[in-house]
């Protein structure tokens, strides 16, 4: 077991150093990353859908990286806003990576882009402890999802800039219990600021998007108490992600993975060129 977490601590530091090089690349050319996380059928597609045609209006320069294990699906639907949208085929992988987001950059970013929104592999399990070079982390959760649902994944909620409530339309209907949600996330991310939209009714829309201009700006975002802790020693470890006890890395994977290989793949090959990953512009 000890080997198990010395491979998988390894790998952590590597990344986060590739993602200090990525953040501070994209910084001097004045593009921020906005990383949003959520369980599968959160309704996050949805909303930043309606995020990036309401920046398209606003003439801000933007543009969307989706990450899917399989299906180019939301690539569509992002694509009808009119930005630059590149779909990443994971085939099996739980995550993004940093050298992976970084290598599917290259040559195809543009050059002017103010923000860029990666809707990352839909799982609050693995992402949480990646950093990719993020300037504002999101988190949402939709009111059919459970208002425990920071307890069960206190990493992915508790290294949160930001949480965003989504489908709030339905929430009468599914008896949604706002002021419980608020107490539990409060509990593991002390002093996050929680929006609540619904693509559906418009509410809170363009929230996400100030909220990321202004983080782009140089403006303060939230600390999360989890990342205020020491980060381990190695170069560019200064963007800490503790390991909450929702990660598992030795968890079971799928007929197509073997063991550990799919995280040394992304983390050792910082062109993102990893054989487990594909992409389609």
């Amino acid at each position: 077991m000890c080997r198990v977490v010395d491979l998988q601590q390894a790998v952590l530091a590597k990344n986060d150093a590739t993602a200090h090089t990525l953040r501070a690349e994209l910084a001097a050319r004045g593009t921020a990353i906005v990383n949003l996380l959520s369980s599968p059928g959160s309704g996050k597609t949805a909303l930043l859908e309606r995020e990036l045609l309401l920046a398209r209006r606003r003439s801000v320069p933007v543009a969307a990286l989706t990450a899917d294990l399989a299906t180019e699906n939301d690539a569509t639907r992002l694509a009808r806003s009119g930005v630059p949208v590149k779909q990443v085929l994971t085939d099996g992988l739980c995550h993004l990576e940093a050298g992976m987001l970084g290598g599917h950059l290259r040559g195809w970013l543009p050059d002017d882009t103010r923000l860029l929104f990666v809707e990352n592999v839909g799982n609050l399990v693995c992402p949480a402890s990646y950093d990719l070079g993020e300037t504002l982390r999101v988190v949402l959760a939709s009111v059919t999802e459970g208002e425990d649902k920071p307890l069960k994944y206190p990493t992915a909620f508790g290294l949160a800039h930001l949480v965003l409530v989504t489908k709030t339309d339905i929430a009468e209907a599914v008896e949604f219990d706002e002021a419980a949600f608020r107490a539990n996330v409060e509990r593991i991310n002390p002093g996050v600021e929680i929006v609540h939209t619904s693509a559906r009714r418009g509410e809170g829309i363009g929230e996400l998007l100030d909220r990321a201009l202004a983080a782009a700006d140089g403006a303060p975002v939230h600390t999360p108490v989890m990342a205020r802790r020491p980060a381990a020693p190695g170069p560019g470890h200064g963007h800490p992600h503790p390991h909450g006890p929702d990660h598992e890395h030795d968890h079971a994977h799928g007929p197509d993975e073997v063991g550990t290989s799919h995280h040394d793949d992304g983390a050792a090959r910082p062109d993102g060129a990893g054989a487990m990953a594909r992409t389609r512009s």
